[in-house]
Formats: structure tokens, sequence, C-alpha cells
């Protein structure tokens, strides 16, 4: 096999033109194989691999640098980078990441985990090579709708000003996870149409070019071309945006088939300033399950590779997004004034079902997060309460604007943050680790976390009366006793006692109530020892506002408080409640488990968990001994 001769860009060099398609296909057929088995994003990547190996061809990696976009687009890079014999593990602990990271190889020049980041790093090399008097070439791989961002159109405003060599490839999928929305969707759509941009400029060129322009004049030629760019090629849009930003387009091109991607791509790199390549590709490319549906094969789990179809455990349960999607969907239906926004993330957030419910109260805004969040405080500033759904991950994007345009201007803007705590396979970039200490500093804000799907729709009601900014973080999945415990009213800033005991508190916030209540059935089961006493069990339901009085109460028959979080400590909720025993003065001592201040690679949720103790058997080896012997040491 051709791929088996790969293991650097130099090899794909060697290879001739037929062996090059030969290896497209055998690139391919590894996507396949190794995402059906360990999931991952699969439709991007095939989507890619001509153009991939393309850039492989014609730079000179490590030297010259690819960033990638998002960069879940980059396992054909990995491929031919020398990694293709550890591809079988990638997104699995101790394996390849399903991202592009600095630790991992040198030819991972930027990491990356979040959209429109690409032409920022790209444009930092660039200018870092420009001052050392550096020769090397630079290219941004710009796709799946990070063009939605504007982070993206910042970083292409100071390019095309910077006028720096550098090459911005834009993969037009049309797709990012959901398809494109907005204007920019619609502009590049009549880009593919309508692909006049190198026929006017060569025109424009041939007409400029009999014009005797002396040395002072020729500096205007760029602005001359665009000019008769617009008279050549007068369609209400064409690509005269991208060269008014200082860049010149080359493009719509074929982006599977190599020949037009080797021309194209010479002649950018050849090029003096900015330009952009307008690449044209099919996500899911040559898997036809994937061609068919990519918004399902976007980023999906293990499946069979003959169908396509996903494989689904036995008995699995609706997760915290299906709950929140009805819950929405139901105090949508109740209140006229709820609207509901995401960042282009309708399917993992499950908004979808609210948009299928109330159509014309859906918002999907792209990957514009900050945008997402300031739009969401324009609408409650008019009367209306949106409900923002976004990833704890991502909320992080729009931290000004929760700041100033929602907790300082106190508006009724819900943050609905899904995947708060540990993600699983996809890593560092979108673990949900930080938001309730990014957020419990802030002016006016309410920040709840159900301890099951049952409590969601409560506390969305819950938010609604109150009026003002309120977040609600809940984890990826399914909790593990949604149904057991039936969740009492919920009252603003106060806890829910689950289990009354003595001696120790275990207070939990949130999906870490399940590890506190199978902790305290095996201890009561007498398989951990003779315990005299059994502890108190709380679900803490709010982090702001704090229940103090809960803990003064508890400081009267326990010792010892134990904290537990799917979050880091330092400044997350056992970190409130430590100020809390400090302000009151509490003769309480706390032990806090959570997550320690160190990046969490990827790996399977539960090995996460387990990594820090936080499982039922940890804490109940952990408070055995405190319960027999009644010294809470």
């Amino acid at each position: 096999m051709i791929i088996d001769r790969v293991n650097s860009p130099a090899d794909v060099k060697a290879l001739t033109r037929p062996q090059l398609d030969a290896l497209a296909r055998e690139i391919r057929d590894l996507l396949v194989v190794t995402c059906a088995r360990n999931g991952g994003h699969l439709a991007p990547n095939l989507g890619v691999v001509e153009l991939t190996i393309a850039l492989h061809r014609l730079l000179d990696l490590p030297t010259d640098k690819i960033v990638w976009d998002v960069s879940h687009q980059a396992y054909v890079h990995k491929i031919l980078t020398g990694r293709r014999d550890r591809f079988p593990t990638i997104r699995k602990g101790g394996g390849l990441s399903g991202f592009s990271m600095r630790s991992e190889s040198e030819y991972d020049s930027f990491g990356a985990g979040h959209a429109s980041t690409s032409v920022s790093a790209a444009l930092g090399m660039a200018i870092a090579r420009d001052l050392a008097g550096g020769r090397s070439r630079i290219v941004a791989v710009l796709g799946d709708g990070a063009l939605t961002g504007g982070l993206a159109y910042e970083a292409l405003n100071n390019a095309g000003h910077l006028r720096s060599n550098l090459v911005v490839v834009l993969n037009d999928n049309e797709m990012s996870i959901a398809p494109n929305v907005g204007s920019i969707a619609s502009y590049l759509s009549v880009l593919r149409s309508q692909p006049l941009a190198n026929f006017a400029r060569e025109k424009a060129k041939g007409m400029l070019g009999h014009v005797p322009f002396g040395g002072t004049a020729k500096k205007a030629l760029a602005t001359a071309e665009v000019a008769a760019m617009r008279f050549v090629s007068p369609a209400e849009k064409t690509a005269v945006i991208f060269e008014e930003l200082g860049f010149r387009y080359m493009g719509p091109v074929d982006g599977h088939n190599l020949d037009a991607l080797d021309h194209a791509l010479q002649t950018a790199l050849g090029t003096e300033g900015p330009v952009l390549v307008h690449v044209r590709t099919i996500k899911g490319k040559g898997y036809e399950p994937a061609e068919n549906d990519a918004r399902t094969f976007h980023g999906c789990g293990s499946f069979d590779v003959e169908n396509g179809k996903l494989e689904t455990k036995p008995g699995t349960k609706p997760t915290f997004s299906d709950a929140f999607g009805d819950a929405l969907s139901a105090v949508a239906t109740r209140d006229a004034r709820v609207i509901g926004i995401t960042a282009a993330m309708p399917d993992g957030t499950k908004l979808s079902k609210f948009a299928k419910a109330h159509p014309k109260r859906y918002f999907d805004v792209g990957i514009a997060e900050a945008h997402a969040v300031c739009f969401a405080a324009g609408a409650a500033s008019s009367g209306l309460r949106p409900v923002c759904a976004i990833y704890s991950t991502f909320l992080q994007r729009a931290y000004d604007q929760v700041v100033h345009d929602v907790c300082v201007q106190n508006l009724p803007v819900i943050l609905c943050m899904d995947r708060a705590g540990f993600v699983g396979d996809d890593g560092p970039t979108h673990m949900g680790l930080y938001d309730v200490a990014y957020l419990r500093t802030l002016p006016n804000i309410t920040i709840m976390a159900p301890r099951s799907e049952a409590e969601l729709e409560p506390m969305l009601e819950h938010a609604l009366a109150l009026g003002t900014p309120v977040a609600i973080r809940y984890p990826r999945g399914s909790s593990g006793r949604g149904g057991i415990d039936a969740p009492a009213a919920i009252v603003q800033g106060k806890a829910e006692i689950l289990r009354r005991g003595s001696r120790v508190a275990i207070l939990a916030l949130g999906n870490a109530v399940d590890v506190a209540l199978d902790a305290y059935e095996l201890l009561a089961s007498g398989e951990w020892g003779r315990a005299t006493v059994l502890p108190t069990v709380v679900s803490a339901r709010f982090v702001r506002p704090f229940d103090d009085a809960l803990l003064a109460e508890l400081a009267t028959d326990h010792d010892l408080v134990v904290t537990l979080e799917e979050h880091s400590l330092p400044g997350g909720f056992g970190s409130a409640v430590l100020e809390s025993i400090s302000d009151q003065g509490l003769p309480l001592r706390v032990e806090r488990i959570g997550v320690p201040a160190e990046l969490v690679q990827h790996e399977t949720q539960g090995a996460q968990r387990a990594a820090i103790g936080l499982s039922a058997e940890r804490l109940a080896a952990r408070l055995s001994p405190v319960l027999v012997d009644g010294v809470a040491s």
C-alpha cells in the first residue's frame, strides 16, 4: 500500500500523480475504519484529503507552517506527518489527540479546538518571520464555518493592512456542524455559482496593462484592479469583499482535484502579500453515509462501516441535553417571551428540539458566541426572555459580553451551559471545568446546577421568574440516579438536603450528587466498615447565591464538610464553601474533591472522574474511618 510508505511530508513529495490518487483513497479507508471504532470528526477530514496532500507536497514542513482552524480537520495531516502508526489510538487515553497539539508533533505549529483562530495565529507567525528576516511560507486553513466567527474578520482586516506574505485557504464545505447560516454563507454561495473573480482580475489587468503607469501611480494598481473588477464583473456579490480587505482572491477551486489545487496553491504561495484561496470541498467525500449526512458524521460515535449505522448502547438514557431541549420547549409554550439562541450547535445542545416546536423564536447565529450573548442582551432589554444554549468551553469566548452587556446591566439572559465538567475524548480545549470560577465573581448573576435531568425544567422556570442574569450548568451525558429522588421545589439560593446524618456533610454540585448518594448507600450497607453514623448529603443547587445559612446549621453537629464538583478546584464550588465558612467564622474543616489546576487530557469521562477520586468507592473509603471512629480527621 502507498500509505505504508508515507512517514513524512518528504515521502508525499516523492509520489507520482497516480500514487497520490491511490494515497487519497487509502487515507479515506483509514479514516473510515478508525472513526468507526473510535468515533471522531469523520466528515470534515474526508473533505480535506486532497487539500492536505497538496499542501504537504508544496510546503517544506515543518519550516513552513500550516495552521488548522479548529483543527478537528487535521487527521489527514497527522497521518502524513509520522503519526500513521499511532492513528488507531486517536481520541483514546494516552493516544493521539483529536485536535492539533504543539506538544504532540513539531508539525503541529499551533494548537486549536475553538473556531476562527487560524488567521490570527498565522498572521502572528508571519510577522515573527518577517522580523527575523525569514522566508518560510505560512498557510492558514479556515473552514467548517469558522468564517462566521468575528475573530476571523478581525484577523483578515489586520492581515490586509500589514501586507505580510500569508496564504489563507478558505475550505468551503457549506457547513460548520449544522449548515452555515447568515449573509456570509449566502455570499459564498454566490461565489460558488458565479466564479468570476479571477476572470475579472485578468480582464482588469489586460485593460490596465495598456495604460503607461508611472512609478508612483503603480502603487495604486491593486485599487485600480478592484475597481476594474467591479466594472467587468458587476454581479451584486463578487469576491470584491476579500479584495477590499487587502487580499488577492483566487477561486473557487475544486478541492478534490489535485491538479487544480496544485496550480492554485503554487500561484498563491508565489504571490506577494496576503492571498485567499477559496477551495470548494464536499464534507464526507468518499464515504456515502457521511456524504449523505455530513451533519451526523461531523463528530460521531462508533458506527458500522458497511452501512454507516451509529452504534447505540443498550439501555441508553436521555441526556441532560435532551432534557434541556424538552424543558425549553415546554416553558416557551407557556411563556411567549422566551426565545432560544445557539452558536452553530443546534444538535449538540438539543436546541433543535426547540427549533421544531417554536421555529420563529429559534435563532442560530453561527460560530459567534460573543454575538450570541450580546444579541441576547439586546433582546432582553426589549422585553424578551432569551435562553442561550452554549457549551461551557465556548461560553468562554463571550466573557466580556456576559460581564459588560448582561451582568452590568442586570438583564434577564439565561445562559444554559451544556458540557459543564468532563467531556471525555475531546480533550483539554473542550473541558467545561472553568465556568463556575469565571462567573461567580460577577454581579447580579445566579448560578445553578441540576443534579438530574428532572431539575432542568423547574430551574428554567425559576430563572424566568427571577428576571435577572442566570447561568445553569449541566454535564455531558446522563445522570446515574435521575428518577430515584424527585426534586423538591426550587427556592432561590437554597440547597436541598437529601440524606440526614452527622459529623460529616457532603456538599455536592450538580451531577456530583450521584457520587455522594452512591457513597452514602455503600456506607449504609455495612460493606465499608461498621459506621456508627452516616453522612449528611446535600445537593448544593446554587453556587450563587450560596446557602450560607445551611452551613451555619451544619456547623452545630458536623465537623467536616467534603465538597464534590466536576470543576476546577481553584475558584470553584469548594472555594465558595471555604469563603462562606471563613466569612461566618464557622468551626468547620473542608476537604475539596475536584479537578486540580492542570490540563485534563482526552480519556473516557469515567476515567477522568476516577483520576480525581470522584467515585462512590473512593469517597466511601475516605469517609468510612471517620464515621466509624467518630473523629473527622
